[in-house]
């Protein structure tokens, strides 16, 4: 998925909310926006891709400043708060009366919980929103794959999850919970460093996933989304032996999308900024679950 012009105001701000919370000293905020800037009167192109433009800004940053994981309060925050809403989205699920349903709603909450999200202009959370949209999840959702998706992990044995920001994180165990009650072998994959949110290693038992799934791994990297040319080489095997992928987030949509795929990838997420809207011709605040094959 390749840039729209209004990414690169994007972007900036993003820099520029990342290198407050990364740095105090004014000497040090200047340069690393300098430098972010540059880069962007660089690569900033039509041929660019958000995903590749953010990792190389986050890099930027954290070498500049010192300060390796600019957003480590606000993750533990996500994470917070999506655990006093765990409740109510484990009750929406349970609430299902068979298994399709039960991977449908599970799949609704995972999806919704892609709503925390930081620093996106004109995008904002609070917990009133998230339990909003839990109620009203199946009517946001614009594009719907995820019973087609049922059909393909019902014949699957082993598939990979790749996880998007802390906090929601604590959705998607709900997800890995119906995937391995369906029998499947489940790979849970979270980023191998700190980048803008994602979540990391160090989320992974808030969220009770590394009692969930049969394996929790790292992406290898520390890059937006799935880069190919990033992900280290033990990663790439997972990827490839999986019959099935899960894709949470924008990043992993705007990255997955550049690639020709081999199998099936259902990406799930949240349309929180318009380009990423307007490449799958939906309204912004919607909730996908695009199956691509």
């Amino acid at each position: 998925m390749k840039v729209e012009p209004e990414c690169e105001s994007c972007l900036l701000a993003r820099a520029q909310v990342q290198t407050y919370q990364a740095t105090t000293n004014p000497a040090l905020r200047f340069r690393c926006l300098a430098e972010v800037v540059k880069l962007l009167n660089r690569e900033f192109k039509p041929t660019s891709v958000a995903a590749e433009l953010g990792t190389k800004r986050d890099r930027i940053i954290r070498q500049l400043t010192g300060n390796n994981d600019p957003y480590k309060y606000s993750k533990k925050l996500a994470n917070a708060k999506a655990l006093k809403m765990l409740p109510q989205a484990k009750k929406f699920v349970q609430s299902a009366l068979n298994q399709q349903e039960r991977f449908k709603k599970a799949c609704l909450c995972a999806i919704v919980g892609n709503i925390m999200e930081f620093d996106i202009p004109g995008h904002r959370f609070t917990l009133k929103d998230l339990a909003g949209c839990i109620r009203q999840a199946s009517k946001d959702l614009f594009i719907d794959d995820i019973d087609q998706t049922y059909g393909l992990a019902k014949k699957a044995n082993n598939v990979l999850y790749l996880a998007d920001n802390a906090g929601e994180i604590v959705f998607d165990a709900l997800m890995v919970e119906q995937l391995k009650n369906m029998g499947l072998k489940v790979t849970f994959a979270v980023k191998g460093g700190p980048v803008i949110n994602d979540a990391t290693m160090e989320d992974v038992e808030i969220s009770n996933i590394d009692k969930l799934a049969d394996e929790v791994i790292t992406t290898g990297c520390d890059a937006v989304g799935l880069q190919k040319k990033e992900v280290s080489a033990d990663f790439l095997k997972v990827y490839d032996a999986a019959e099935l992928v899960f894709a949470k987030g924008m990043g992993y949509a705007e990255t997955l999308t550049e690639y020709k795929t081999t199998k099936p990838h259902l990406l799930m997420f949240r349309t929180k900024c318009v380009p990423v809207a307007n490449y799958f011709c939906a309204p912004r605040d919607k909730n996908i679950a695009k199956l691509m094959t």
